[in-house]
């Protein structure tokens, strides 16, 4: 092993120590407990002291575990928190259905479902009002819930935008948007304004017996919201003011501790990939004008042709769409890769094997365990299978793009896939804008995944990364994409 590999392999395995002490920390005194209510898979956190009842429920493509941090929160102050994943998401086995456009479609049955949270919080509660807490998606669930649901406490709403808040109903709310959430924060401010038009972020503002108050959470956006620790201070201290409690709870950094953990499993695939056999990875470069061909072409020729055409296969929302797309800006740009680079050999089968074990094994371990979920049902293996025929193809001609190019040019050619999807929701906004949704996981791919594929292509050759990343990407989009059954 090199000198530089030794010193990277210590920096990591330091970071990933400081990272497990803090994401393990944070589980401290919290005993949790995994439930089943009928198909619905419940997480129970709580210290032990029979803290009144908190039903948590996640965002759209969101699982349970991405809420832990505030569950884990509450938790350890002493409240008794019900984390459960939806219809369709996470581990949850059936899939959502209903029309996805109408309140009497697909939230009618997520309404019906929480309902029934709900109410196994407050028999476990001993009849205590329940409070409730949700993000995106989630909130305009759970305003419908208090608004047909007796013994209901505070409800706190993270990026708010359900437009089911009247002027006085929810009667206790809190909503919480990220400071780069405009749109969010501005509507959580309107929700307040209803109440007391001249109140800012920050103001309580109590009429009638109201209470009501929005808050940005700074420098986060709609994602990170839900590892920021002066909105997870928020709501413990929100709670707290209705319940009568003082009790806190430190708020560790565990956004940072997360980030830390999967950059350190990153980081030490580097050293273990350059001890596999090594072989002739070296093509022919791509000049600028055959680089930006290769770019182009597939970005525009795949949402022209893939919006032209209607499968309902899959049972993902989008997901017949993002396959297409996938498949056929794939095999475009393997076929003009082949003919401005030549043919780019097979792929390693054992460097292939060891990035997706890397891959699948210890990285989607840490990030099942302390980020979301990341474990597929059996319902999504066939699916996980189906989306290998797409996205291998497509992780091939990335790879085999990207070997040898410089910085700029593997961030163009992934923003020219982006663009492309970009593309194919312009031109179909209401059939496709879940894709918006997905991109998210597509960009952190590429950040994780995609730095450990470049460490197997310079050892072993694009097509053994290419392998090994398409294994992976059908894995990641199969365990993200909500199930859903029309």
């Amino acid at each position: 092993m090199s000198r530089r590999d030794l010193i990277v392999g210590c920096l990591a395995l330091l970071l990933a120590a400081w990272s497990l002490w803090v994401l393990q920390g944070a589980r401290q005194g919290v005993v949790i407990e995994n439930l089943r209510l009928s198909d619905t898979p419940i997480a129970r956190l709580s210290d032990g002291s029979g803290g009144p009842p908190v039903v948590i429920a996640h965002g759209f493509a969101g699982s349970r575990q991405m809420m832990q941090g505030y569950g884990l929160t509450l938790a350890r102050a002493g409240y008794t928190v019900h984390a459960f994943d939806f219809l369709g998401h996470g581990r949850h086995s059936v899939p959502m259905g209903g029309d996805v456009t109408s309140v009497e479609g697909t939230t009618r049955l997520l309404v019906d479902q929480t309902a029934e949270v709900v109410a196994m919080a407050r028999r476990q509660g001993d009849g205590a009002a329940v409070a409730l807490l949700g993000h995106s998606m989630a909130t305009d669930v759970l305003v419908r819930v208090a608004a047909e649901t007796g013994a209901i406490g505070p409800v706190i709403l993270i990026s708010p935008f359900s437009q089911a808040i009247t002027a006085t109903e929810p009667k206790d709310l809190l909503l919480i948007a990220g400071a780069w959430e405009a749109r969010l924060s501005a509507f959580a401010l309107e929700q307040v304004h209803r109440v007391d038009p001249e109140a800012d972020f920050g103001d309580m503002v109590r009429r009638d017996g109201l209470r009501r108050m929005a808050l940005q959470a700074p420098m986060v956006e709609h994602v990170a919201i839900l590892q920021s620790r002066a909105a997870r201070r928020a709501a413990l201290d929100w709670l707290n003011g209705f319940y009568a409690r003082d009790r806190g709870a430190d708020v560790p950094p565990t956004g940072w501790a997360l980030i830390g953990l999967l950059a350190a499993i990153t980081a030490l695939f580097g050293p273990v990939a350059r001890l596999l056999p090594g072989r002739e990875t070296e093509g022919k470069p791509l000049a600028a004008k055959g680089f930006a061909v290769a770019v182009v072409a597939p970005a525009l020729v795949a949402p022209l042709l893939a919006t032209q055409v209607e499968t309902q296969v899959l049972p993902v929302l989008v997901a017949e769409y993002l396959a297409l797309h996938l498949v056929i800006y794939g095999g475009v740009q393997l076929a003009l890769l082949g003919w401005l680079r030549g043919r780019p050999g097979w792929p390693a089968p054992l460097a292939a094997g060891l990035l997706v074990v890397w891959t699948l094994g210890l990285f989607g371990f840490a990030l099942d365990r302390y980020g979301a979920n990341f474990w597929p049902t059996p319902e999504r293996l066939a699916l996980i299978s189906a989306l290998c025929l797409v996205a291998v193809p497509f992780m091939l001609a990335d790879s085999w793009l990207a070997h040898g190019a410089g910085l700029w040019r593997r961030v163009l050619a992934r923003v020219g896939f982006l663009a492309s999807l970009g593309i194919a929701v312009a031109l179909d906004f209401g059939g496709l804008f879940f894709l918006l949704m997905i991109a998210p996981v597509i960009v952190l791919f590429f950040l994780s995944f995609g730095v450990m594929g470049r460490a197997v292509a310079k050892r072993s050759g694009p097509m053994a990364a290419g392998l090994g990343l398409g294994l992976a990407l059908a894995w990641a989009l199969g365990v993200s994409f909500p199930l859903f059954s029309a």
